[in-house]
């Protein structure tokens, strides 16, 4: 391993993925969204890279962990039980494996994301 297989987000320019949560999970609103994979592992359990998300309301079910950094913008989580947790730029926050609720944009968030997700 060489110092040239560092991966600098920074310089990272993957292409964006645009798409939309499934229809079934929208509430409201038309949450377009997007993310670069900047990173994955070679056993694909651990991913890193940005994402991007318009306004709306959507259900999420977390099968991974994530760490999160709001980069930009305004979210709420809410959870199953109705407790929500208002997040704005420099907010950072990890979000376990069996997290569910709702993830709302109250104005276009961009965050930075690491996931690591268990084999089953």
């Amino acid at each position: 391993m060489t110092i040239e297989q560092i991966i600098d987000f920074a310089t990272a320019t993957p292409a964006a993925e645009h798409y939309l949560p499934a229809t079934e999970k929208i509430i409201s609103g038309n949450p377009q969204q997007s993310v670069r994979s900047v990173y994955a592992s070679p056993c694909s359990q651990f991913q890193a890279g940005t994402w991007k998300g318009e306004p709306g309301v959507w259900k999420v079910h977390y099968t991974e962990h994530e760490y999160c950094e709001i980069l930009a913008g305004r979210s709420v989580i809410t959870d199953q039980n109705g407790n929500r947790k208002e997040l704005a730029q420099g907010d950072r926050f990890v979000i376990p494996a069996g997290f569910n609720g709702t993830w709302e944009v109250l104005e276009t968030c961009e965050k930075v994301y690491v996931i690591f997700e268990a084999n089953s």
